[in-house]
């Protein structure tokens, strides 16, 4: 079997380029599942791959995508058969691994979730990495007894994929959402995810040296770091909790003990890549269940080409041109 896939091989100038080009099935690496992709999704990650970043990926030439979704085509594995649904998020694939950007992967059985019912392969990567880390860090929150009646979440980067899915998940369970973002035109978009306060980066970079302010929120999601997040810890309420999932502003965090040791406020990070299988299956589930934002998914994805996703919208995801998700369709 041929498949097609993006490539990216380091020149003996050491620069990065990428191209498509065909490969086979006895091409990929050692596994005991081959999928034949439908869909991927690009992540932040994903950019960093396609262009040669090597705390992301070691050795090259590789193809990127830590998503996959699609369809068994063959198992050393009892269980997976041929034509099973599924999807792949996260653990090695599209790191070190060939990843989702190619119509074939073959990967660890033990990697594989089956695609729910309620959801198509379609909408599982329109969610993918994106919506299962906001899965994952609503559901922390929740664990530490975030609630609707204690008061409003923020979530920074709010047109991003995380972000996004964030929103849109929050306020379907019944939360009120303030969404951050330094897009002037992201108004409409963001009040159709069911944001209910829409503010500028401004109003969570505090900059007065303050050890504690004036209380906005009872909690957060931050895909931003840096002074964002440690705004958000000094200005959450009592009891509250702040969720770190990025760090696309900074990776680094300067801050104190009070919102901590006076306020209570409970700092979180989510690392969905190596979630546990069983944590893994309830985040999907509740995702086509009780978490389900099926009618807004064709709203916060753009659906492209292998081809388009190469020529554009890695560079773009880059230079925070992305609003929403952009969803690969290989095979279907």
């Amino acid at each position: 079997m041929r498949f097609k896939a993006i490539w990216v091989q380091e020149t003996a100038e050491g620069r990065f380029q990428r191209s498509i080009i065909e490969r086979s099935v006895e091409d990929l690496p050692k596994g005991e599942v081959v999928i034949r992709v439908h869909y991927s999704a690009l992540n932040y990650k994903d950019a960093l791959s396609a262009t040669g970043n090597r705390g992301i990926t070691k050795l090259f030439p590789h193809t990127p995508g830590i998503d996959a979704a699609g369809i068994v085509v063959s198992s050393e594995n009892p269980d997976w058969k041929e034509g099973d649904q599924v999807l792949v998020t996260g653990y090695d694939l599209g790191m070190n691994t060939h990843g989702g950007f190619g119509g074939l992967v073959r990967v660890p059985a033990e990697w594989i979730v089956a695609l729910p019912e309620g959801l198509t392969l379609q909408q599982a990567m329109i969610l993918g990495t994106a919506g299962f880390t906001a899965a994952s860090a609503i559901y922390k929150l929740e664990l530490l007894g975030q609630s609707p009646a204690m008061g409003p979440v923020v979530v920074t980067g709010a047109t991003g994929g995380v972000g996004s899915m964030a929103v849109a998940i929050l306020s379907k369970i019944g939360y009120q959402v303030i969404a951050i973002t330094g897009k002037s035109n992201a108004g409409d978009y963001l009040r159709q995810l069911g944001a209910h306060q829409i503010e500028k980066r401004d109003y969570v970079n505090d900059e007065s040296g303050k050890l504690l302010i004036k209380p906005k929120w009872a909690g957060g999601i931050d895909t931003v770091g840096g002074n964002t997040l440690a705004t958000l810890l000094k200005g959450c309420m009592t009891e509250g909790a702040i969720v770190s999932t990025g760090l696309v502003g900074s990776p680094k965090l300067n801050t104190t003990v009070y919102p901590f040791i006076l306020n209570g406020v409970s700092l979180i990070g989510v690392g969905s890549a190596e979630t546990p299988m069983r944590i893994r299956k309830i985040l999907w589930n509740k995702l086509s269940t009780d978490w389900n934002i099926n009618e807004q998914l064709n709203g916060i994805a753009r659906e492209v080409t292998l081809e388009e996703l190469n020529d554009t919208y890695i560079d773009a995801i880059l230079n925070g041109q992305i609003t929403g998700r952009i969803l690969v369709k290989l095979n279907t």
